[in-house]
C-alpha cells in the first residue's frame, strides 16, 4: 500500500526536474543570444534578454528544488529509476545552448589550432583571426584568446577529431563536446554505484548526490566542462582499484590526468595505497616500479599519439588558472580583503601582489596537506582521503569555480558518512547560481569581504559542532539539550535529505 504513493513520489519530483531543465533549454537560447554564439532554435521569449534570464533562474531554482524532493525517495527509487530520470533531466540542456560558460568554444579554438598544425600550448586562439577562423575566435571570451592551452594532450587531441568532424559549424562542435562529456557521465553512473559497495555505502544515494545533481547537469553538460571527463576515468581507476585491480586503476587515473592534470593525484594515492599492502620492502618497491611504468606508459602513448610529445608539461597548465580573480576564491578574497583593510588605515599595499602571496600560501598548505594524507592513506582510507584533498585542491587553487567541485564529489559521494553531510548538498544547490547564463561569476570581486566573512562564519559553525560533540558526547548545551530551534532545523533537514526511515546499509564482502 505505501509502494504505489512513494512511486509516484518519485516520479512527480522527476516530471518536475524535467520541466525545470526544459525551461532553461527554452530560455537559453535567448539569454545567451549573440551572432557568434546563435543555436539552431531560439525560441520567442515575450520581453527579450531580460524575460530569459529570469526563466532560466526560474529553470534553475525548480531543478533544485525537484533533486532536493527526489532525495527523500533515492533509495526507493532505485539505481535503475534514477539513472533514468538523470537522462530525462540531461537531454534538454544537451540539445541546448552553451550556458553559464563560453568555454566549450575555448576547447574547440584549442582543438582547431592543433588541427591546423600548430601547437596549442605554444600559440594562443588568437592566431585563429589570420587563419580564416574569426567566427570561431568571436565565440571564445576575450579573457581566454590569448592563453594557451591548460588541458591534457588527450582532451586536445580529441577537440581536434571534433574539429576534423565539424568544421566550422559550431553547434555541431558544441554538441560533439557534449558528447564527450556525457561519457563522463557514463562512466560515473556505472562506476560510482560500484564504488559505493564497495565501500558499504548507499549506492542509490550516491547516484543521487552526482548524477541527478544541479552542479554535474548545469555547471557541467551544459556548460560543457571536461571535468566530468576527468572525473569520470578518475572514479574508474579508484573504483577497479577498490575491487583488486590497482594497476588497471593506475592506467586510468593516468588516463585521466592527460584530461586535466589534478587527476595525477589518483596515481600516487592508488599507488601508495597499494604498495602498503604488499609484505615485505622488495614487493612493495617492485610495485611501486609496476605503477610508474603502467601510469608511463598511459602518459607517453598519449603524448605520441597526440603529436604534441612532452611540450603538454609546461607552465601553461599551471598559470592559466592564476590569470583569473575571483571574490570566491580564498586566497583571492582573502588577499583582496586584507590589502583594502590595510589601505584604509594608510598601509599602502597592492592587492595583486597580496593575493599572489596567498595563493602560494595556500598552494603550499595544500601540498602539505596532501602529503600527509598520503603517508597516512590505506586502501579503506583512499577514496575519502583522495577525495577530501581534490575538493581541497579545488577550493585553495588560483580560481575556485563550482564545477572543480567535480574532482573530489565523484569520489566522497561515495563514502559512508560523508554522503549523509549537508554540506556537500548545500554546496550542490548554491555553486549553481554564482555564475550567470553569460559564463559571469555573479560575484563581482568587490563582494570578497563579504564572501570571506560568509566562509569564516561558516568555519565556525563547523569548529563548534565538531568541538562540541567531541567535548560533550554529542550534547547540546551545558544542560545536555539542544536547543528547539537547533533540534527543528537539524531535524527538518534530515527528514528532507534522507527521506523516510532509510533501511540500513549492507556492507559488501
Amino acid at each position: 500500500m505505501h509502494g504505489l504513493p512513494r512511486s509516484r513520489s518519485v516520479w512527480a519530483w522527476a516530471a518536475l526536474g524535467l520541466a525545470g531543465a526544459l525551461l532553461i533549454a527554452v530560455a537559453g537560447p535567448r539569454a545567451v543570444a549573440a551572432p557568434a554564439t546563435e543555436w539552431f532554435y531560439t525560441p520567442a521569449v515575450p520581453g527579450g534578454r531580460g524575460t530569459a534570464t529570469v526563466l532560466v533562474y526560474v529553470g534553475i531554482a525548480v531543478l533544485c528544488l525537484a533533486w532536493l524532493g527526489l532525495g527523500r525517495h533515492a533509495q526507493e527509487a532505485g539505481r535503475r529509476r534514477l539513472v533514468m530520470i538523470a537522462a530525462g533531466w540531461l537531454l534538454p540542456v544537451t540539445l541546448g545552448p552553451a550556458l553559464f560558460s563560453h568555454d566549450a568554444y575555448s576547447y574547440l579554438a584549442q582543438g582547431t589550432v592543433l588541427h591546423l598544425g600548430e601547437n596549442p600550448y605554444r600559440t594562443p586562439p588568437a592566431v585563429l583571426a589570420g587563419l580564416g577562423h574569426g567566427h570561431l575566435l568571436a565565440a571564445v571570451s576575450p579573457f581566454w584568446r590569448h592563453v594557451s592551452a591548460p588541458y591534457g594532450p588527450l582532451f586536445l587531441g580529441l577537440m581536434s577529431v571534433i574539429v576534423a568532424l565539424t568544421g566550422a559549424h559550431l553547434v555541431a562542435g558544441v554538441l560533439l563536446v557534449r558528447g564527450l562529456e556525457l561519457a563522463g557521465v557514463a562512466l560515473i553512473a556505472v562506476y560510482l554505484p560500484r564504488l559505493a559497495q564497495a565501500l558499504g555505502a548507499d549506492p542509490a544515494r550516491a547516484l543521487w548526490l552526482v548524477l541527478l545533481s544541479p552542479l554535474l547537469i548545469l555547471q557541467m553538460i551544459a556548460a560543457g566542462h571536461n571535468d566530468v571527463l576527468m572525473a569520470g576515468l578518475l572514479l574508474a581507476g579508484v573504483t577497479l582499484a577498490l575491487q583488486g585491480r590497482p594497476v588497471a586503476g593506475i592506467a586510468l587515473c593516468a588516463l585521466a590526468a592527460t584530461v586535466k592534470l589534478p587527476a595525477l593525484a589518483g596515481v600516487a594515492f592508488i599507488a601508495v595505497a597499494w604498495a602498503r599492502e604488499e609484505h615485505g620492502l622488495a614487493a612493495r618497491v617492485r610495485f611501486l616500479a609496476v605503477a610508474v611504468l603502467s601510469a608511463g606508459a598511459v602518459l607517453g602513448a598519449v603524448s605520441v599519439v597526440s603529436g604534441l610529445g612532452l611540450s603538454w608539461v609546461s607552465g601553461s597548465l599551471f598559470s592559466s588558472p592564476a590569470r583569473v580573480r575571483l571574490a570566491i576564491t580564498p586566497s583571492t578574497g582573502i588577499g583582496f580583503t586584507v590589502a583594502g583593510l590595510l589601505n584604509d588605515v594608510g598601509a599602502a599595499v597592492n592587492a595583486r601582489h597580496l593575493e599572489a602571496v596567498m595563493a602560494g600560501a595556500s598552494t603550499v598548505l595544500t601540498g602539505v596537506i596532501g602529503l600527509w594524507l598520503l603517508i597516512r592513506v590505506r586502501i579503506q582510507r583512499l577514496a575519502i582521503y583522495l577525495g577530501g584533498l581534490l575538493l581541497l585542491a579545488a577550493a585553495a587553487g588560483p580560481a575556485a569555480w563550482p564545477w572543480y567541485l567535480s574532482w573530489g564529489l565523484v569520489l566522497v559521494a561515495g563514502v559512508p558518512g560523508a554522503q549523509r553531510s549537508l554540506a556537500l548538498v548545500a554546496v550542490s544547490v548554491v555553486s549553481v547560481f554564482l555564475i550567470k547564463p553569460n559564463g559571469i561569476l555573479a560575484l563581482p570581486l568587490p563582494s570578497a569581504p563579504a564572501v570571506m566573512a560568509v566562509y569564516l562564519g561558516l568555519a565556525g559553525l563547523f569548529w563548534y559542532s565538531r568541538r562540541g560533540g567531541r567535548g560533550r558526547g554529542h550534547r547540546g548545551p551545558a544542560d545536555g539539550v539542544s536547543p528547539p530551534a537547533a533540534r527543528s532545523v537539524h531535524s527538518v533537514a534530515l527528514r528532507l535529505l534522507r527521506g523516510p526511515n532509510p533501511s540500513p546499509t549492507v556492507r559488501a564482502g
